[in-house]
């Protein structure tokens, strides 16, 4: 199956809170869009693994996910190293996406970092020709992204640009309560996390609507790039 977009997360949950947004909106303009989630988010002070993997499951389905992989990588243990960057490559040469997006360049957790260090390394190398790969007994071919975009997480990062979510953040709202264990509720005995507050799950909504409003439209999300974009001409920016 070739995608058009491949997410990807360092936990499950990642690619919701960063960019669901913009996943929903482009699988209703017919792209074809998938998640790997490089662990199982083991560590997590509320619910468990199990729990953590229905709801992601749940939230694919809510934003129509094409496919979701989990790569059973070690949470809070990962490293960018040469068995890891190929277990990424296979994932690449596999989907063979246009476009790639991963987790924020820093941020509060360091898997995230780690984890957006990780793909983008491993983007490159998918495109190199003398690195062999193979997937169910066969020899993959090369691969190389398009491009390559970060979301923004816990820190607030400056964007480089930002895609107009009215319309669809209802939706991306759902597919984050879909880890109702993660997040906050009244009823909930579990511990309080950073995630886990009020405040934090009120600020997945005032983000898209304060981004939106810089650039005069509802509900936004903003990315960063590692390299300039290029446009036709000034008429195609908004």
């Amino acid at each position: 199956m070739k995608l058009d977009i491949l997410a990807f997360g360092a936990h499950p949950d990642d690619v919701e809170l960063g960019c669901s947004g913009t996943i929903a909106k482009e699988i209703s303009l017919g792209k074809k869009v998938g998640i790997i989630d490089l662990t199982r988010g083991e560590l997590g002070t509320r619910g468990s693994v199990e729990i953590r993997d229905s709801e992601s499951a749940i939230a694919a389905t809510i934003l129509g996910i094409a496919v979701r992989e989990n790569l059973n990588m070690r949470d809070g243990f990962f490293v960018n190293d040469e068995a890891h960057q190929l277990e990424i490559v296979k994932m690449i040469r596999k989907y063979q996406p246009e476009i790639v997006l991963c987790n924020a360049i820093r941020d509060r957790h360091i898997d995230h970092a780690k984890g957006s260090k990780l793909v983008s390394d491993s983007c490159f190398l998918s495109g190199l020709i003398k690195i062999e790969t193979t997937l169910d007994g066969e020899k993959q071919e090369v691969w190389r992204p398009k491009r390559v975009y970060h979301y923004i997480q816990w820190e607030n990062i400056e964007p480089d640009f930002v895609v107009d979510i009215t319309g669809f953040i209802d939706k991306k709202t759902d597919s984050i309560l879909a880890y109702s264990s993660q997040f906050y509720s009244e009823n909930s005995n579990e511990p309080e996390t950073p995630i886990a507050t009020k405040n934090f799950l009120e600020s997945i909504h005032y983000r898209s609507q304060d981004f939106g409003r810089l650039v005069g439209v509802e509900y936004a999300e903003g990315f960063t790039v590692e390299r300039y974009l290029a446009v036709n001409s000034l008429s195609d920016l908004k």
